[in-house]
């Protein structure tokens, strides 16, 4: 993409970083496209009040933090992503799934949950990318493998938790690995091809470990570790995958 225009890319961007905050707020309480409401009082917004960034009409709750900083984030992604597109990728599709794994990141990462409408809509979307990317055969090998090796791995994640809870005497309230993280699994093996996915859940296991040590590490320094400390798994995945989509 020419550099001159990259004024284009970060409309773009702001306008994905839109749509990734919206999808973030509604889908966790009602499952589809509706109107925005806030998320301090639970009453409506305007469209236009809510990307104009006013306050909220009825308490007067200014935006979060999080709003904005998704917003920059996106601007800056997608000027870089105009003028270094993924080779593999090209701008369009690459900024397509960028807004796509926006919205698991941020959903799995405030409400511990990989929607299955979000999963639905990555399935057709990955199918599509994926023979584009490779071939249908490596597609569809690669979406089962995703999701046969993640099911594997949540169906052993939930025996040892459980066997561990009943040998501490103490309640599971939360496993490891949630279902949606198997459905997403599956839409990334669609995306990666086979056997790509099968090097996505090395990295994602890799890069959950590593951050799971430093986030226990810290909690044990500030006396506030508790056994089983659930924590999202879907932005691993997600960045398992990013390594090998968006690099050089």
């Amino acid at each position: 993409m020419p550099v001159d225009f990259i004024w284009v890319g970060a409309i773009l961007g702001w306008v994905a970083g839109i749509l990734v905050n919206y999808l973030g707020d509604v889908l966790p309480m009602t499952r589809h496209f509706s109107q925005p409401y806030c998320t301090r009082c639970g009453d409506p917004r305007t469209f236009w009040n809510y990307i104009s960034w006013h306050p909220c009409v009825s308490c007067n709750a200014r935006r979060p933090l999080r709003d904005w900083l998704f917003q920059l984030f996106y601007v800056v992604a997608f000027s870089i992503l105009w003028v270094h597109p993924s080779v593999r990728l090209g701008y369009w599709i690459g900024s397509l799934l960028f807004v796509f794994f926006g919205i698991v990141f941020l959903i799995d990462y405030e409400h511990r949950l990989v929607l299955n409408q979000v999963s639905i809509a990555g399935g057709i979307l990955g199918l599509v990318v994926g023979i584009w990317l490779h071939n249908t055969w490596e597609t569809i090998v690669g979406g089962a493998a995703g999701f046969g090796i993640m099911l594997v791995l949540y169906y052993i994640g939930e025996v040892y938790a459980r066997w561990m809870a009943r040998k501490r005497g103490q309640e599971l309230d939360e496993v490891a690995l949630g279902f949606g993280d198997v459905n997403l699994s599956g839409v990334l093996g669609l995306i990666l091809g086979w056997p790509g996915i099968v090097v996505g859940i090395v990295f994602a296991i890799l890069a959950g470990g590593f951050f799971s040590l430093g986030y226990i590490i810290f909690l044990f320094i500030a006396k506030k570790y508790k056994p089983f400390t659930a924590i999202p798994y879907a932005p691993f995945l997600i960045i398992g995958a990013m390594i090998l989509l968006y690099r050089s």
